[in-house]
């Protein structure tokens, strides 16, 4: 079954749907490659993969040993390399409740660290990934 329909919308966009669900996900080249920047370009959702996909996978850890992740946040800063173009490297700081112990902070940081996103890029693109106990 086909995961994701993506249509060309010229102008140097697309329109994704995830014909499970219907929604509806629309790119737009960057700024510094021909385009308008007016949504997220490719590289940027492969950027935001990775960490929605830590989150996910911490959040269903915590689930599963009943503790509460409520306030988990992700800030993404996606670095491109020119020659050739591509992502050089990702880096995130994932923001997490501070009366998490010390052991629940280890099991969530290995899990996120090795969710199937991080595992499936290339060992060649460098991700940073930084966590923040606050609140």
């Amino acid at each position: 079954m086909t995961t994701v329909r993506i249509g060309y919308e010229g102008s140097l966009r697309t329109s994704c749907e995830h014909t499970r669900s219907g929604a509806i996900i629309r790119t737009d080249a960057p700024v510094d490659n021909r385009g308008l920047g007016q949504g997220f370009s490719p590289t940027d959702l492969v950027a935001t993969a990775l960490g929605a996909c830590m989150i996910t996978v911490m959040g269903i850890k915590a689930e599963d040993k009943g503790w509460s992740l409520v306030d988990v946040s992700c800030e993404v800063v996606k670095v491109m390399e020119e020659s050739p173009r591509r992502i050089g490297g990702i880096e995130l700081l994932i923001t997490m409740p501070a009366k998490l112990e010390v052991n629940q902070r280890e099991i969530l940081e290995r899990v996120a660290r090795t969710c199937p996103v991080a595992r499936s890029l290339s060992n060649e693109l460098e991700q940073v990934v930084q966590f923040r106990y606050d609140g």
